[in-house]
């Protein structure tokens, strides 16, 4: 009894090692360079899983180790992943060859989260097609104008707001992520669904847009550690069955989104939000059913409050450090509306083009997402200019490490300085493609792009026409991000003075 029960562990131990030698032996058997630090079973992801660093800092090893090489591969846990460094080889998979990669690597349970699994960024295929071609049209520049309306009302709460709390002190002291949710979570409640928002209230209201997203999105947490792992462990997701949309979110939205259709299609006159474009839709003859009109509404949500507050605070944080800088946007922002007889308008923030190089910049040196990865759905063959050569076999990740090309070298000068001219009118024509992507490249560009922008521009210029930006000495330099967050946020946040101009 005891011989066969070892010669049967024998047996396992044998199998085991097996598998492990074969599974960690995938990238020397398809010659491509396997980065350094694999471990059985975990693979490259075990600084990642105990949070000993972020994401960004593990892909940012692995490019640099791989200076001379085209793509490097590496183990997520036991899967072998690609990072692609050859800036003409995230072309085709961003791009010429999209139809093989046309998957994003990031999966949603469409039973676990409905709403979600309707985001372009999450879903493929005809749905995918006929969800895109509706936000493109809500964003169009037409209803941008529209939506404008509501944004600018947005612009004077925030003002109100911060006016407030310099009434009894010469400086208002403010984490920059905090200050911005709060106008990014009322943008997407006015211009989005119509409603009150009562992210500027004095007292927090229980249903505050800003306060409810953090329950999806705040790092450093339990359920934000699950979150990450969920989304860069596929089969931890499936297991585990890993909502990332609250439950209690999940249902205000059905039912904010219920009332407000119901409560629209008995009134006559329409409103300028996000919500009736949508019901515009079905003027058209197209048939829009409320599930769907909800996970747009949802997107909008989503995808209008988490990314452009982030980014806000990172061009905050660069304005405070440049104070140069920040004086030559307030310069602009000024002269511009002077332009339109001191109005903020549509027309005055398309003219501020210096803004939007700083904008450009900062998202070069802090892009929200750290990577992209992609799934290949059809075999495709990837050459490298080094002559590295990869069949890419349906299943297999790709991952293309958006902040260590925004920060190589080879493509920019003094990758590390701050420098907004880089954009100018000139200059960025000899940007090499393909190496600043922050909202991503070919038809899964951002479709919400231009409402970001639109939103983080008013921001920017309500904020520098009325107040100094100064850094607080609570910021805590330099800047490290949060291991537990799948996004970017800097440890301790980034703090400011406001001070009346």
């Amino acid at each position: 009894m005891a011989s066969a029960f070892l010669t049967l562990l024998a047996g396992a131990i044998v199998l085991l090692c097996f598998y492990l030698y074969r599974t960690y032996t995938f990238w020397k058997r398809h010659g491509i360079p396997t980065a350094k630090g694999c471990l059985p079973l975990v693979g490259h992801m075990l600084p990642i899983i105990f949070l000993r660093k972020p994401i960004r800092n593990l892909i940012q090893e692995m490019y640099d180790e791989h200076k001379d090489q085209s793509m490097v591969g590496f183990y997520k846990a036991v899967r072998p992943a690609l990072l692609i460094r050859d800036p003409a080889l995230v072309k085709v998979v961003l791009q010429t060859k999209f139809s093989n990669f046309h998957e994003n690597g990031m999966k949603i349970n469409r039973s676990i989260d409905p709403l979600l699994a309707k985001n372009p960024f999450f879903n493929y295929g005809e749905e995918w097609t006929t969800g895109r071609k509706r936000l493109t049209y809500a964003f169009s520049n037409m209803r941008l104008k529209v939506l404008f309306v509501a944004v600018t009302g947005v612009c004077k709460k925030m003002e109100d707001f911060v006016n407030r709390r310099l009434r009894s002190s010469d400086k208002y002291e403010v984490e920059l992520k905090y200050l911005f949710s709060k106008f990014t979570g009322e943008v997407v409640a006015n211009a989005g669904l119509g409603i009150e928002g009562y992210c500027f209230e004095n007292k927090v209201h229980p249903n505050t847009f800003d306060q409810m997203a953090q329950t999806m999105f705040k790092p450093n947490t339990f359920s934000s550690w699950l979150t990450t792992l969920g989304l860069f462990f596929p089969d931890i997701h499936r297991i585990l069955k890993i909502n990332f949309t609250p439950k209690k979110l999940d249902r205000y939205f059905r039912q904010i989104v219920a009332e407000n259709l119901k409560l629209r299609r008995t009134e006559s006159t329409p409103r300028n939000d996000f919500l009736q474009l949508m019901i515009d839709l079905e003027k058209t003859g197209e048939e829009v059913d409320q599930d769907t009109i909800t996970a747009h509404a949802f997107s909008f949500y989503i995808d209008g409050y988490e990314t452009s507050s982030i980014t806000l605070s990172f061009i905050g944080y660069h304005l405070a450090v440049h104070t140069d800088i920040q004086e030559k946007v307030r310069e602009e922002v000024n002269a511009k509306i002077a332009k339109y007889d001191g109005v903020l308008t549509f027309e005055a923030l398309k003219e501020m083009t210096y803004m939007e190089q700083v904008i450009s910049e900062s998202q070069r040196d802090f892009p929200v997402l750290d990577f992209l990865s992609k799934v290949c759905t059809n075999e495709c063959e990837l050459q490298g200019s080094d002559g590295l050569t990869f069949r890419a076999k349906p299943g297999q990740e790709i991952h293309i490490p958006l902040h260590a090309l925004h920060h190589d070298e080879k493509y920019w000068t003094k990758p590390h300085v701050f420098d907004p001219e880089r954009f100018n009118d000139e200059r960025k024509q000899t940007v090499e493609k393909m190496t600043f992507l922050p909202f991503g490249e070919g038809p899964r560009i951002c479709v919400g792009m231009r409402m970001a922008m639109l939103q983080m521009k008013a921001a920017l210029a309500t904020v520098l026409r009325n107040y100094k930006i100064e850094l607080s000495p609570k910021t805590k330099l330099p800047l490290k991000m949060l291991p537990s967050y799948f996004l970017i946020a800097p440890v301790g946040g980034i703090w400011v003075n406001l001070k009346k101009l």
